[in-house]
């Protein structure tokens, strides 16, 4: 019953995506790209020791969308990518 307890605290929709690593100058980008119905979107994170830190920012990484809320797994699962106009 413990797993049934859980599950009801889940969002409404599964998340799916691939992890990859991409390495870029001296850091290592972890790469996701979704898949379901966040078909298309694709996020990179990068862990910094420090908030300052500069970093190499490679040709293929977009927009900054730290801190913006519509990209958290959370609402992705309410308002996936395919519903955004």
């Amino acid at each position: 019953q413990g797993a049934e307890d859980l599950f009801k605290l889940c969002e409404p929709e599964i998340i799916e995506k691939h992890s990859s690593l991409v390495q870029s100058g001296k850091h290592i980008f972890e790469v996701d790209k979704f898949l379901g119905n966040n078909n298309g979107l694709i996020i990179a994170e990068i862990e910094l020791s420090k908030e300052n830190e500069l970093f190499e920012i490679p040709n293929w990484l977009g927009n900054e969308v730290t801190g913006n809320e519509k990209y958290y797994n959370s609402n992705l699962s309410k308002f996936p990518f395919n519903k955004w106009k």
